[in-house]
């Protein structure tokens, strides 16, 4: 930033820095980075990037973590001391390393840091230190000048608070047979290592990391090494534990790992691998790691054999916290993850929870090569590492779960997802301009579903085009060319570009195609008129009126690949769309039909001409299985979102939910549901809400009587993975509808459970829909069951699912109880409070008590878990769901001009697309409810004005 200007007037600088006082040093640095004409310079501490001056090697790290409180303060801390190892690669007299929430120890000079150079030469004399807490640094102003090419330690003493608050190094706590228990345990990423150790915290300034822990007897010690050394000691008279660990890798400062527990573990070896599963002693007696260590292994082979690249560590450790604001982290060695993604108990956890903790641990693994062995340079790139991760994990899921066919559930789970977000003006480019992700909340604001879902669908896409061996080539090419090191995206479309031969035809090189899906928001919708053969691509937009203000070097044109196919006939080749309308003759069907984005393979998507939309409703009125089932799901997704759009009429979207009562397959169903979700928060407080729910029953009583038949009375489990997400469906819906037979099943279940507690008979997979019909139809008495259930659960999916049912009640007394337990953390976890809070605001009966909570409680909220946390923006999209009218955008403006000045931290991206969203839905709102009305209402022969 303005480097050119800064070099005169800093030599003018040192001159002068001989001459004066300490004191002066401060105003003279302000008065020389000002110049006279007018052109602000930043001193180097008031810069949030690091100088490039220094290079750290190694960290030699001990740390001692309190598990009982300070008699003198009555806080939790740590002590520590550090010596880090850093190159000189440019001449400076400046040293500028991250701090932030320490206290150092004066040592015996009087400073509070010691410096020593390597080779006998002498270092420098150190003239001041201070913290500039703003950015975050400890600066050290030296009296002479670091010489490059030469080695210096730094040493300091520091204490720091082991806080609850979920960043850095911190506490969480559980109770163990009435026993209250501490962890101490660790979240760095993206720019908490400064929070434990005064350290260069970025993640092009790798090192290897040498840790000792301190720690109570009887207690155990984990961090990204293997651990080499455990003696039993005494320091100042207390007796203690203490544990070296082997070396790190050389590695970024967000990736490093410190747990200090009671906890058991689990214990298996691949090749020469040692696998490890830690957790609560409960949780692992009772064989909730057993699965986690058994996919471990299988997943790990995979990548290893999908990079060509030997896991570089003799351990991987995988450990649950019960507190924990990520779903997991991929720490180097020692991943960290919630309870609930870990853990997974054969009898009270659901298919859905086995796949989670499936498809977790391979995302996590998935980065041990792609993120921790290569790492992207700055964050402005998130995606890379994340995307990348989303994108594979399917694929080690699969590999270790080959039945459940889990690789087409990227098209619902991220792809659907990750549309309706880009889809809006607010969306934001896969990579940002390096200086423009510079704080520490934007760095956090970068981890979003655009990182990671639209990250995977394009890396799918790629991978499509490219084919699978050609990806695979040109990955392995990349990470094996970059180990250890950091890169740009560019360098990964060289890589793959090597690997392009002549087998693969593409119409333009990697990099070009790629980089509109990269370097620009949104992605187009490809409309064919399979008349003229006319095909043409526009920048999607949820809302037609909204302005793009944000301009595109590719002037929002992209790319596309478009896989198809005719009367059922799926076409040899790929057909790339290159320009914004071209004819391709081929695609004039004649009374054919014609369908494109076959499998949903590209990220984009498809609009036809009116009788193209008919022949395909004929298709699947007639033998909707001739359309691949992705496809159908698709063919709903889209219609629904090209009406919002208003490129096709809201008639014809309703239209493709007609013939649902034929389908028996999840993704279809699943898409409708997802969009007629939509409806819902629009209208479920209209006079559309009882036609609409007329209209679904009829739709799902088939499937519903389908999945009663298959499992005899819903005594058995279907077979496959997808038909019992199906059978969620078909419960969770004709209950929510009204369909009597299912209330009364549900009812029954319930009731049953709580007249005998100790025995649970609802099968897991049923349990979130039956809990939730079950409190919905119940009062107090079901509530109060389901709170006492809760608060008793041993694992931590159960307590999930009855978390998420108690915000079902339609007491809105009950509900606000419910709401003002998340601001006590003894009763609902801190981690645990926004996705109450949103679980409240998503039923009918609670979204204004939620977001007046909101609005009253928000300065408590901003500072309790506002810390950087994904799930502050989740609230925020969460509340304000429902917005549909001009009072509630008022509402939402209001709050957001009271706030504005402190800002929404994680948060502000959500907020400026709750503002978009809001009133894109005020305008779908007086467009369509009478259409809709009609509708719903002619489906079910009950006209209604």
């Amino acid at each position: 930033m303005g480097k050119s200007c800064r070099v005169s007037k800093l030599c003018v600088l040192c001159v002068v820095l001989a001459l004066v006082s300490v004191a002066t040093i401060v105003t003279l640095w302000t008065l020389a980075l000002t110049g006279d004409d007018g052109d602000d310079v930043t001193a180097p501490w008031d810069s949030y990037r690091l100088p490039t001056a220094l290079v750290p090697e190694y960290y030699n790290i001990t740390l001692w973590p309190r598990l009982s409180r300070d008699p003198n303060t009555g806080l939790y801390i740590f002590t520590g001391h550090s010596t880090v190892q850093f190159e000189c690669v440019k001449e400076t007299d400046l040293i500028l390393i991250h701090s932030n929430k320490l206290n150092y120890t004066k040592l015996d000079d009087a400073h509070i840091v010691r410096l020593t150079s390597s080779g006998g030469a002498s270092a420098p004399g150190i003239e001041s230190t201070w913290l500039q807490n703003k950015t975050q640094y400890l600066v050290i102003q030296l009296n002479g000048k670091l010489s490059p090419g030469r080695t210096y330690q730094l040493y300091a003493e520091f204490t720091g608070e082991l806080a609850d608050d979920l960043a850095g190094f911190y506490r969480s706590e559980y109770v163990e047979d009435g026993v209250r228990k501490i962890v101490a345990t660790s979240q760095m990423h993206p720019t908490h290592a400064r929070k434990t150790f005064p350290c260069f915290d970025e993640p092009a300034m790798k090192a290897v990391f040498h840790i000792t822990l301190i720690h109570p007897p009887g207690t155990v010690a984990l961090s990204n090494g293997m651990e080499t050394d455990v003696v039993d000691t005494t320091i100042d008279g207390v007796g203690v534990t203490q544990t070296k660990f082997e070396p790190t890798k050389k590695m970024s400062s967000y990736l490093l790992a410190i747990v200090v527990s009671d906890y058991a573990h689990l214990r298996a070896t691949q090749d020469d691998t040692v696998i490890r599963i830690w957790a609560r002693r409960k949780a692992i007696e009772q064989g909730q790691g057993d699965y986690a260590l058994n996919v471990t292994g299988p997943v790990l082979d995979f990548f290893q054999s999908y990079y060509n690249i030997s896991y570089p560590l003799s351990k991987s450790d995988q450990i649950a916290l019960p507190d924990f604001y990520f779903g997991a982290m991929e720490n180097w060695g020692l991943v960290t993850y919630r309870e609930t993604n870990l853990l997974y108990d054969p009898v009270t956890s659901s298919n859905k929870n086995k796949e989670t903790t499936a498809t977790i641990i391979a995302h996590e693994l998935a980065h041990m090569w792609f993120g921790n062995l290569v790492t992207l340079r700055w964050w402005n790139e998130v995606w890379l590492n994340e995307g990348f991760a989303s994108y594979v994990a399917y694929l080690g899921a699969d590999n270790a779960e080959p039945t459940w066919n889990v690789k087409d559930l990227i098209v619902l789970d991220d792809v659907h997802k990750v549309f309706a977000v880009d889809a809006l003006t607010s969306s934001h480019p896969l990579t940002s301009k390096e200086d423009s992700i510079i704080l520490p909340e934007q760095i956090t604001e970068q981890f979003d579903t655009i990182s990671y879902s639209k990250g995977a669908a394009v890396l799918r896409m790629l991978s499509d085009f490219l084919s699978e061996p050609v990806f695979v080539q040109g990955l392995s090419s990349y990470l094996n060319h970059f180990a250890y090191s950091n890169t740009v995206g560019n360098d990964l479309w060289q890589h793959l570009q090597m690997a392009v031969k002549d087998d693969v035809s593409l119409p333009r090189p990697v990099q070009d195609i790629m980089n509109p899906w990269v370097l620009q928001m949104g992605f187009p919708v490809v409309t064919i008129d399979t008349t003229s053969g006319k095909v043409s691509q526009k920048h999607f937009l949820l809302d037609p009126e909204s302005n793009v203000t944000v301009e595109s070097p590719y002037k929002y044109e992209w790319p596309v690949p478009v896989r198809w196919m005719k009367a059922g006939e799926v076409q040899a080749d790929i057909w790339w769309l290159l320009q914004k309308e071209v004819v391709n003759v081929d695609m004039r069907s004649g009374a054919a039909w014609v369908l494109a984005n076959i499998n949903v393979t590209g990220y984009y998507r498809v609009n036809y001409d009116l009788g193209n939309w008919e022949r395909l409703f004929a298709q699947l009125s007639t033998d909707h299985q001739v359309i691949p089932v992705i496809n159908r799901a698709q063919l709903v997704d889209d219609a629904f979102n090209l009406a919002r759009a208003q490129l096709v009429s809201t008639t014809l979207a309703l239209r493709t939910t007609a013939y649902l009562s034929l389908e028996t397959d999840f993704m279809p169903w699943q898409s409708a549901l997802d969009n007629l979700n939509y409806y819902y928060l629009m209208l479920d407080r209209t006079d559309v809400y009882e036609p609409m729910q007329d209209y679904l029953r009829k739709q799902v009583t088939p499937l519903f009587t389908y999945f009663k038949n298959l499992t005899s009375d819903w005594s058995r489990v279907p077979e496959g993975h997808t038909d019992q997400y199906n059978q969620v469906n078909a419960l969770r819906t004709a209950c929510r509808t009204g369909l009597a037979e299912c209330q009364n099943l549900t009812r029954t279940w319930f009731k049953q459970w709580m007249d005998d507690p100790q025995n649970n008979m609802i099968h897991p997979n049923l349990r979130s829909a039956v809990y939730c019909s079950a409190v919905a139809a119940g009062g107090e008495a079901e509530w109060q069951f389901g709170w006492s259930q809760f608060k008793q659960a041993s694992l931590a999916s159960e307590a999930s699912k009855l978390m998420s049912a108690l915000a079902c009640t339609t007491d809105t007394q009950l509900l606000q109880r419910y709401l003002s337990f998340t601001l006590n953390s003894t009763l609902i976890r801190k981690q645990d409070a926004t996705s109450v809070i949103t679980s409240v605001a998503s039923n009918r009966a609670g979204q204004s008590l939620a977001w007046s909570f909101v609005r009253e409680q928000w300065e408590y909220m901003f500072t309790q878990y506002g810390v950087g946390s994904f799930s502050f923006a989740s609230m925020i999209t969460g509340v304000t769901a429902r917005f549909s009218t001009p009072a509630e955008l008022q509402q939402l403006e209001e709050f957001v001009e009271q706030h504005g000045a402190a800002g929404f931290g994680s948060a502000s991206l959500a907020v400026d697309q709750a503002l978009e969203r809001t009133r894109a839905n005020i305008k779908w709102l007086e467009q369509n409810k009478q259409e809709v009305l009609d509708w719903f209402s002619s489906q079910t022969g009950l006209e209604r004005h």
